[in-house]
């Protein structure tokens, strides 16, 4: 039998090792925690980066205004859209291209995987502001306050029609619908041209498409030496999808320096889809027209 001073020592030796013991397994829990909470954290991140398109500022308006650009997929084959390149005159273009950006966004795994798609939401952000007043985003009712039937928001800051200041064919006085307007001093004398110049140069697109309004048609491009092959087929492409009628050659009024004519003088194929209205966006017809242009370009 054990003596009262024995037991009493038996007794501190046990109470010890039970506190050693739960602290190796509060350590242990911790640790398989706290690693648990790296891990989870890790794949968020992932996924943030799979799902959020790449966000960047490709120049900036002669006022200063952002010029950006949204990126999805990480293919070879880089296909690009830009709208609002008129501005507030053809705000639903810039809409469209918004509506574009949110959709890939929230299905990032509807463009292929050869395909990277770049999107450049507004193209002339001081014509879109003379009718908005607003930097960036903004909703229908922020374009009811303006009449742009006389061409309101269609030229950027310098007045130059941007569509009008590229290499093709480029005049410093172009037209539009019969009258004259400025092209400026040179070809991609403008900022806002010159965003959209490098962009092409660092991707190397496989063809572009315009958004536009408001003729209700798809158009192909040509500079000197008539349409590419695959700019016809694409139009094609893209106006059974939409049902909007195919048109080769835009003959309403002669215009010069326009930028699907430029692409085209490089080799890269591009159309101009035109909108219905000044006022729709006509999504449904405009998602199965780039899905089915997506699809052309998909292995």
């Amino acid at each position: 039998m054990l003596g009262h001073s024995a037991k009493k020592t038996l007794l501190i030796i046990t109470a010890f090792v039970v506190m050693v013991v739960v602290v190796i397994l509060v350590w242990i829990s911790f640790s398989q925690k706290k690693e648990a909470e790296v891990i989870v954290g890790e794949v968020v991140k992932e996924e943030t980066q799979i799902q959020g398109p790449k966000q960047s500022v490709i120049g900036n308006s002669v006022e200063g205004r952002k010029i950006e650009s949204y990126t999805f997929g990480t293919g070879d084959t880089n296909l690009l859209l830009v709208g609002g390149i008129h501005g507030g005159y053809e705000w639903n273009s810039v809409l469209l291209a918004y509506q574009f950006i949110d959709y890939y966004t929230a299905n990032p795994t509807s463009v292929p995987k050869n395909i990277t798609l770049t999107i450049i939401p507004s193209a002339n952000p001081d014509g879109l502001f003379d009718v908005t007043k607003k930097e960036g985003r903004f909703v229908i009712a922020d374009t009811k306050n303006e009449d742009t039937s006389t061409g309101l928001g269609r030229f950027n800051a310098n007045g130059v029609d941007l569509n009008r200041n590229f290499d093709c064919k480029w005049q410093a006085e172009s037209s539009w619908r019969g009258n004259a307007v400025s092209a400026g001093t040179t070809a991609f004398s403008e900022p806002e041209s010159k965003a959209i110049k490098s962009v092409v140069s660092t991707i190397k697109p496989k063809a572009v498409i315009f958004f536009h309004s408001q003729a209700a048609a798809v158009y192909a491009s040509e500079c000197e030496k008539g349409i590419l092959p695959v700019t016809r087929e694409i139009m094609k492409t893209y106006s059974t999808a939409a049902g909007y009628k195919a048109v080769d050659v835009f003959d309403s009024y002669e215009v010069t320096g326009d930028a699907e004519g430029w692409l085209a003088s490089i080799g890269i194929p591009a159309i101009t889809v035109e909108l219905e209205t000044h006022e729709t966006v006509e999504w449904a017809k405009n998602l199965a027209g780039v899905k089915a242009i997506l699809g052309y370009f998909e292995k």
